[in-house]
């Protein structure tokens, strides 16, 4: 099974920039695709981005295409997501989420993932 600890949010400007990370463990972490969703206050879990078990295959939401950048260290059981040019509409609970399977189109489904983060808070003050 895998655990995953979120960390690095916080309260920034729009314009700026935060890197947030996913502490994983797990015998079986390597084996695992790696999903970031985020909720704001009334709406839906949201699909980020997510990295395969390689890195080798990432796929992002149009949202944040271009301006987020989504990597893996399995060396050190972590991955990252990189964000930048952050504005308002970005804040949210951060989330890392693993997933066991075949990569695909089930990626950006929250359901298919097995195992949750505790979330990390994202503030973007205008």
């Amino acid at each position: 099974q895998a655990q995953l600890v979120e960390s690095g949010g916080g309260l920034v400007q729009a314009g700026d920039s935060l890197r947030l990370s996913c502490a994983a463990s797990g015998r079986t972490f390597s084996t695992y695709s790696i999903g970031w969703f985020r909720q704001a206050p009334g709406k839906e879990r949201e699909f980020v981005a997510a990295i395969n078990w390689s890195g080798g295959s990432t796929t992002y939401a149009d949202s944040v295409r271009g301006r987020f950048t989504i990597s893996r260290d399995n060396a050190k059981n972590t991955v990252y997501l990189q964000m930048n040019s952050l504005k308002p509409e970005d804040t949210a609970v951060y989330y890392c989420a693993a997933k066991g399977g075949d990569w695909g189109p089930s990626v950006s489904a929250s359901y298919e993932y097995d195992y949750w983060g505790q979330g990390t808070q994202v503030t973007v003050s205008s």
